[in-house]
């Protein structure tokens, strides 16, 4: 009697166990569906945009739009460019019209789309040693911070910031690498680059944006702004699918499709700090 019992309680056992296994399974297989519905693309993007609060601001509203989540890898433009050219990025969203025309002419995108624009400022401590607060010629005002050798914080990072601002110290006719210490390139990123500025009473260039959501200024103000030269560009680039197979062209697109149209150009226009506008549409330019 007793070895009839415990045959049937382990049998008893076995069944549940089994019911337990065959549950675990199926909850496995069901899993794998739950994944597979979940749509996100990858934009690899600059720091200025992920910084300012743009993509905080204006993201929530495609995906409610589309259900695509939006996953955003915020580096220098240089480092983003990188990053799409090795197929780790379905979208690239940047700020430096010639690489971008680079990178389209050699094949990793089929064409460029402009999306949005604002400007270049340089900041500087309040006592401005080098006497440049109010100039509208950035040319000059470089020229008159390395005359005097003030301190100057560079990004130093290949970014689209730091482009503008190589380019910038070209047409002024100065090399600050040449320097005796007051040209400090450090290889970090916008905010780094104002805090090492505030931190040392020193200059740097910085776009609107970032500077405008930057919260420590410290004792730095904007010293030079409204020069042409130091208009800043935004482009936006579908990764092209025929060089990864793995890119998802029709989200992506979706995404491309969304910043230059009319609703995704409103998102962008409507968002402002204290009533200031960071960024201006202009998908609609040509020539942007």
């Amino acid at each position: 009697m007793l070895r009839r019992s415990f045959v049937l309680g382990c049998a008893a056992t076995a069944a549940m166990l089994g019911a337990v296994m065959l549950g675990t399974v199926v909850l496995g297989l069901a899993q794998p569906s739950k994944a597979a519905d979940d749509r996100f693309i990858t934009v690899a993007s600059t720091t200025s945009t992920e910084d300012s609060g743009l993509f905080k601001a204006i993201l929530p509203k495609f995906t409610q739009k589309t259900g695509i989540e939006v996953r955003v890898v915020a580096k220098g433009t240089g480092q983003a460019i990188d990053l799409a050219k090795r197929g780790d990025a379905d979208v690239l969203f940047v700020h430096h019209k010639p690489s971008e025309e680079k990178f389209v002419a050699e094949g990793f995108s089929t064409e460029r789309k402009p999306v949005m624009y604002n400007d270049f400022v340089i900041v500087g401590p309040k006592a401005d040693p080098a006497h440049v607060k109010g100039s509208k010629d950035v040319a000059g005002a470089l020229k008159a911070i390395a005359t005097a050798k003030a301190p100057f914080v560079s990004r130093g990072d290949d970014s689209g910031t730091h482009k503008a601002e190589q380019a910038l110290w070209k047409n002024a006719g100065v090399d600050p690498a040449s320097g005796d210490g007051w040209y400090r390139s450090i290889g970090q990123g916008m905010g780094a680059a104002l805090n090492t500025a505030a931190a040392v009473g020193g200059y740097a260039l910085a776009d609107r944006g970032t500077w405008l959501s930057f919260k420590n200024p410290g004792d730095l103000e904007i010293v030079v702004e409204g020069d042409r030269r130091l208009f800043n560009q935004y482009g936006v680039m579908l990764v092209n699918p025929a060089k990864f197979s793995h890119i998802k062209a029709a989200d992506g697109q979706a995404f491309v499709d969304w910043l230059v149209s009319g609703e995704g150009q409103k998102a962008i226009a409507d968002y402002t700090i204290d009533g200031q506008s960071l960024f201006f549409p202009n998908a609609t330019d040509p020539g942007a």
